[in-house]
């Protein structure tokens, strides 16, 4: 270990968060190695080790010998102020080495509030934050992950942008740099023959040319680079490699479990919910695949938990037999098994008993609107019958808390579906009363709401945000009538999701905002210790850019979007049409019951999702 970081950490908080020698992690020799990548999460270590997309890819790409791929994450405070007065550079767990002396860095940015983070670590490893300024091959900056599905914002600053899963992607990409890493290929020469592989886009082989108004007329394509550029996925996912041996943390992280990948993609199809459209097509894995997986995760990491995850797992059509499967496994060991993402209208409770042996805990439903209309609007197809019968099986069944949670400035939203959260959570307690299997340990029902934030690539992304004053309107006038004292109501703050809807649907010029903030002193924005409101103004207000124009303004039906150079296989024309759907307040059936055709079954090359 670097004498300087023996004498600095001990004085911070977590040392273990810096010091890499986890069981499971990779090592190789590096001077047998043709390609180091420094692979870059752009928050703490405690998020991004619980960040299964990274723990996939870390595996995936380290099975290939000629590469050695290391984890970086981003410092907290007290360690970074640290490394900064002492001189210390960004370092790979792993190997202890600065990430300068890597060929790669590569940043998984799964949320638009870490864009400063990833320029704050690009600057650490004591490389210039601009593409432009990168002349030579290497260090080359890519990026994938949700947030790069709108590539814009961060055109200035990445090389190389991969869109979709990375389990193939990844590979092609790394083939291609061993060559031209062999061969001695200028820049240049890369990224024309990296813009040629499916799922890359190459930021700086477009540029958009604006209106009068500010929106974009049209993009300006050079050097052979496709029009748009279709997103990755994997068509199978049993036939894909999955790290059954994962590093297992030396401190506490947020999921302190194994995760267990049911399936990709959503029947349902809400309609503000931007994963649930940019995930698809369906894929699931078969039961017996996941049951040797989820063995193997628990044998080889000596976790006592273990998580079935997926946007809707219980949407998953083999979840009962996988858990019988599971738990003969389980249940002798003391094992924790447990199954987040539940929805009101399909939850089992034979399963949830079965599954919550071990330990029980509380019970948590987003019905995320009040009235059945604001629900049928954004497609949601719960109903409050769905939602107080599941509660009632649950109080039957001995549990005391359940967690409700609700957006608030919804499309079409009135103050009528606003007290209908209130309401809602009255019904919710009086079931309670009627149906608890034992009323003197009482009830504890919490209420959450957040601003609503609209995202590309969902049938909401043409909509506007409710000013920050209007949400404090309705945050006070539901707050106002949660009279019960059983009933707990939380609200998000609406600055964070106010920067995050001018981030999440930016172009170019919002590049110079982020640098801005950054410049500023601006990181780990994510976290409310360090979001400064005042500050992203004052970016704003220097580039010279309205983040009302971003988050507040509404679209035209054919305005020509940032995002629209990539296609996640969702047709535009699908999104239009579901936003009509929402002003009608008229569901559309979810994937299992009736295809809608969206588009996305292409991406299968001729197959057919698992909807």
């Amino acid at each position: 270990m670097d004498k300087r970081l023996e004498r600095i950490l001990p004085k911070v908080q977590k040392p273990a968060r810096y010091t890499g020698g986890e069981f499971n992690q990779i090592i190789k020799d590096k001077n047998q190695v043709e390609l180091r990548m420094a692979f870059c999460f752009p928050d703490t270590y405690e998020i991004g080790m619980s960040n299964l997309g990274m723990g996939i890819l870390y595996h995936t790409m380290n099975a290939l010998p000629y590469v050695w791929v290391e984890r970086v994450y981003a410092p907290w405070g007290d360690m970074y102020e640290l490394m900064k007065q002492n001189g210390v550079p960004l370092y790979a767990l792993e190997s202890g080495d600065p990430i300068s002396e890597h060929d790669i860095l590569a940043f998984s940015i799964g949320y638009e509030m870490a864009y400063t983070t990833v320029l704050d670590m690009i600057d650490m490893a004591g490389v210039p934050i601009h593409s432009s300024e990168r002349k030579s091959l290497f260090p080359l900056v890519i990026a994938g992950g949700t947030a790069a599905l709108n590539p814009e914002p961060m055109a200035d600053f990445i090389d190389i942008y991969l869109l979709g899963e990375g389990e193939e992607m990844n590979n092609e990409l790394l083939e291609l740099l061993r060559t031209a890493k062999r061969e001695g290929w200028e820049k240049q020469r890369l990224l024309e023959q990296a813009s040629k592989i499916g799922g890359v886009y190459v930021p700086s082989f477009y540029k958009a040319e604006l209106n009068a108004d500010g929106t974009i007329n049209h993009f300006v394509i050079k050097d052979g680079a496709p029009e748009k550029v279709t997103k990755r996925v994997v068509a199978d996912l049993d036939s894909v490699p999955f790290p059954t041996s994962p590093i297992v943390p030396t401190t506490e992280v947020v999921h302190d479990r194994v995760n267990l990948e049911l399936f990709r993609g959503c029947v349902r199809g809400c309609r503000f919910c931007q994963a649930g459209h940019t995930y698809r097509p369906i894929r699931a894995k078969k039961p017996e695949t996941l049951a040797r997986q989820g063995k193997e995760l628990l044998k080889n990491t000596g976790c006592q938990d273990i998580t079935l995850l997926s946007l809707s797992s219980s949407d998953y059509r083999h979840l009962s037999e996988l858990c019988d499967e599971l738990l003969e496994y389980c249940e002798p060991r003391s094992i924790g098994l447990s199954l987040p993402s539940l929805r009101a209208d399909n939850f089992s409770m034979d399963i949830m008993h079965r599954i919550q042996k071990t330990r029980k805990s509380g019970l948590t439903f987003a019905p995320e609107a009040g009235s059945q209309r604001l629900r049928d609007a954004i497609n949601k197809n719960v109903t409050e019958e769905d939602l107080l019968h599941t509660c009632r099986l649950a109080f039957e069944g001995g549990w005391n808390t359940v967690k409700l949670y609700f957006m608030l400035g919804l499309p079409t939203e009135t103050d009528e579906d606003i007290l209908g959260i209130s309401e809602l959570a009255n019904q919710v307690l009086h079931t309670w009363r009627l149906y608890a299997k034992n009323k003197n340990r009482g009830v504890r029902i919490t209420v959450s709401t957040s601003c609503f934030v609209p995202k590309p690539h969902s049938p909401f992304q043409w909509e506007q945000q409710v000013t920050m004053d209007e949400y404090i309107r309705r945050v006070n006038l539901l707050r106002d009538n949660i009279k019960a004292k059983n009933v707990v109501y939380n609200w998000h703050d609406p600055k964070t999701s106010y920067i995050e809807a001018t981030l999440s649907r930016g172009d170019r010029r919002i590049g110079k905002v982020i640098e801005n903030i950054w410049r500023a002193g601006g990181r780990l924005e994510a976290w409310s210790d360090y979001f400064s409101f005042d500050r992203w103004m004052q970016a704003f207000s220097d580039a010279g850019v309205s983040p009302e124009f971003y988050a507040h303004r509404l679209r035209e039906r054919d305005e020509v979007m940032p995002w629209d150079l990539v296609d996640v296989g969702v047709r535009r024309a699908h999104l239009w049409h579901e936003r009509e759907q929402a002003y009608k307040s008229e569901l559309s059936p979810d994937c299992r019951k009736q295809c809608a055709g969206c588009g996305a079954a292409k991406l299968l090359n001729g197959g057919k999702c698992d909807g």
